[in-house]
């Protein structure tokens, strides 16, 4: 069956909030068998983020509160791009630079992903960054992170801990470790029978 058989089309639609980072639409479209729904999506201009992994196999992660969910999270360097249509390589080099000071001789995109394509337009270009050596931060006057340098074996082991839970992250840290030709799982049991994290989404919380 064509693809013709699943699509659907856009008729209209209406800005509901139009933000600094985000804008939210409502859309009229038409299902592949005729009848008219509803959809709510948000337009975003896209990101950038970096895997940064030095000579020793460390990588440097970013440490910080993310309000949305009230959690301490612990990210590769990323950020949005500051227009649409910007070289997501230019946007990789300048958030690496301001939130961890690092600046890369060698890298290498690793994907070009969607994020959420069930409502949202944002897409994030993956980098590997090695080769680095080290300046001093810079990061936005609203910013207030941590940095954190681990084995990227060690960090890869979080993601099947679930203690490392940001899909970026997750994604950036795997392909980086297959890239770089390291073996993607360990051996030892905590890696191969993750224990389950949980979370402090206080939304989450009954009574």
């Amino acid at each position: 069956m064509s693809d013709a058989a699943y699509r659907e089309t856009v008729l209209d639609g209406e800005t509901k909030f139009d933000g600094q980072i985000i804008t939210v639409e409502r859309w009229r479209v038409r299902l592949p068998d005729g009848r008219e729904a509803a959809r709510e999506i948000v337009l975003h201009k896209g990101a950038a983020a970096v895997v940064p992994v030095d000579q020793q196999g460390y990588v440097t992660l970013v440490r910080q509160h993310r309000v949305a969910i009230d959690e301490m999270m612990l990210e590769i360097p990323a950020g949005k791009l500051d227009f649409e249509g910007e070289d997501p390589f230019a946007c990789a080099q300048r958030e690496l630079l301001e939130e961890t000071g690092l600046q890369a001789g060698k890298w290498q995109k690793l994907a070009h992903v969607v994020t959420t394509p069930g409502f949202c337009t944002e897409r994030i270009a993956l980098y590997l960054a090695t080769e680095l050596r080290q300046s001093a931060p810079r990061p936005d006057a609203d910013e207030f992170l941590g940095l954190l340098r681990l084995p990227l074996s060690q960090a890869v082991a979080q993601v099947f801990q679930g203690k490392i839970t940001d899909a970026k992250t997750c994604l950036g840290l795997l392909m980086a470790q297959q890239a770089l030709g390291a073996p993607l799982f360990r051996s030892t049991p905590e890696a191969r029978y993750p224990r389950q994290h949980q979370g402090i989404w206080p939304r989450a919380q009954k009574g």
